[in-house]
């Protein structure tokens, strides 16, 4: 079948977004196959992406839309911030609504988004689940930091879950990080049933931080907005951080606030690169 896409990014974290209900796609089950899926996200043979969000309509009342989200490795995951500020942008681009504020369902439960009227996005990322069974973490008991064995080493790590689980180690400085070494070390540790998204985090101030984040399923990307809600929250817990933080990432830069109650609030851009279209092998 030929397929009509978008090409979009949050701070260089990038997305091939499907259009499921203008274009024929089943609503249950994933449309295509992992084969597929990586085929598509290769860089060289495909479309390239970090993650593909397929937009569908939603099952639920008070929601606009659903949409789901799948990793260039084929597996899907239940949030991802940059992908929702795209999300948002995209159905107001292709006249599937004229709301600024969009209310949506994702495999973590619904999400509110905002456009701003210089065309920001603020999404409502939901509070913060720090029981070790909420994340998933295999522990003892609820800490503000866990201690990982990986090898020789041990790493001292907090960890949150936002819709997707998230670790975040405190580095001097993110340049020279092991993201590369550590991130996948730390990804796939036994003490995370689901994977992990691991976050390294250098503070700069108590408003403001620098952050590189290797995703499960995608390796280190340019921006990971839940990466950068969890990396607050656990700097927040820790007592390092305010409420309103200026995050700094490889692709750009995200503000944070979180006042302890409700959810976090993440702000941010989202942009169009291109329209295009491509012929798929839908799952059967």
């Amino acid at each position: 079948m030929n397929l009509r896409f978008t090409k979009m990014h949050g701070l260089g974290n990038d997305f091939m977004v499907i259009d499921g209900i203008s274009q024929s796609l089943p609503e249950t089950g994933v449309p295509f196959s992992a084969d597929e899926i990586r085929r598509l996200g290769d860089r060289h043979f495909g479309v390239g992406f970090d993650q593909m969000l397929i937009v569908q309509p939603a099952r639920s009342a008070g929601a606009d839309f659903r949409y789901r989200i799948l990793n260039a490795d084929g597996s899907e995951v239940s949030q991802c911030g940059n992908g929702a500020r795209c999300f948002a942008r995209f159905v107001r681009d292709h006249g599937l609504t004229d709301k600024a504020e969009i209310v949506v369902e994702t495999a973590a439960g619904q999400m509110t988004l905002a456009v701003t009227d210089d065309e920001q996005v603020t999404v409502d990322m939901g509070a913060p689940r720090w029981a070790p069974e909420a994340i998933p973490l295999i522990a003892k008991g609820e800490q503000d930091t866990y201690f990982l064995v990986a090898g020789s080493n041990a790493y001292e790590v907090g960890a949150v879950g936002l819709g997707n689980p998230h670790c975040t180690l405190l580095v001097e400085n993110v340049d020279t990080a092991p993201v590369e070494t550590v991130g996948p070390l730390l990804e796939s540790h036994e003490q995370f049933p689901e994977r992990v998204n691991v976050g390294f985090m250098q503070i700069v101030s108590r408003n403001e931080i620098r952050l590189r984040v290797y995703e499960r399923g995608a390796g280190e990307t340019l921006a990971c907005g839940s990466g950068a809600c969890a990396a607050v929250v656990i700097g927040q817990r820790r007592g390092f951080l305010d409420q309103d933080v200026t995050v700094h990432l490889p692709g750009g830069t995200l503000q944070i606030r979180y006042d302890g109650q409700g959810g976090i609030r993440m702000t941010g851009p989202a942009s169009h690169v291109y329209d295009g279209s491509i012929n798929v092998t839908a799952a059967v």
